[in-house]
């Protein structure tokens, strides 16, 4: 069974909508404004690119990334790792072709089904909405945070209120950088 990661840059009160600047949010581009640089709180993501055998993202992230991330620097190991789109409305036309292999998924049963076949682990960047339902179906293993010390009021949040049952976390790994960011990453305990 292959590992699915969500990693997410959230703020302290649990938003996540448009960390990097993404138009349509009063807040966008939170992650940068009032919050000194320190590279050591981003050695994350590198050690997630390096980790990862795959890119799940929903259909909106595909958008504003796919544009952009095949052309970046920072995103070398993205480019030539097989992608995948979960959407209802995508289609094969729509796909850019200069970001590798990529396969619209249609339901959250093509994700559980992906787990099942060889490979290493899966990483969901973004995708605020994919992963909140990814999580509340219990195929999510691994939370990878960036926590911002900012609260934002109002916004996308990390998780939904859906009613269900408790899903206890196991820390695995956590780290509080001089800019007041903190690593969290957790692991489901099934």
């Amino acid at each position: 069974m292959r590992t699915l990661i969500a990693t997410a840059f959230v703020s302290l009160d649990g938003v996540v909508e448009a960390p990097g600047g993404e138009p349509g949010y009063r807040n966008a581009g939170w992650t940068f404004k009032d919050i000194e640089f320190d590279p050591a709180a981003y050695a994350l993501k590198g050690a997630e690119q390096e980790e990862a055998t795959a890119l799940l993202l929903g259909r909106v992230s595909y958008e504003a990334f796919s544009p952009v991330w095949p052309d970046m620097a920072e995103f070398p190991h993205y480019k030539v790792m097989p992608k995948y789109v979960v959407s209802t409305t995508l289609r094969e036309e729509d796909l850019v072709t200069n970001w590798g292999e990529t396969t619209i998924l249609r339901s959250l049963d093509d994700v559980a089904a992906l787990k099942k076949t060889e490979g290493g682990p899966i990483i969901v960047n973004g995708s605020a909405t994919l992963v909140r339902d990814l999580t509340d179906a219990g195929l999510v293993d691994r939370l990878h945070l960036l926590v911002f010390p900012v609260l934002l009021g109002a916004g996308k949040r990390l998780f939904s209120e859906t009613d269900k049952e408790k899903q206890p976390l196991k820390l695995i790994e956590s780290e509080a950088y001089s800019n007041g960011i903190q690593k969290q990453v957790f692991e489901f305990v099934r």
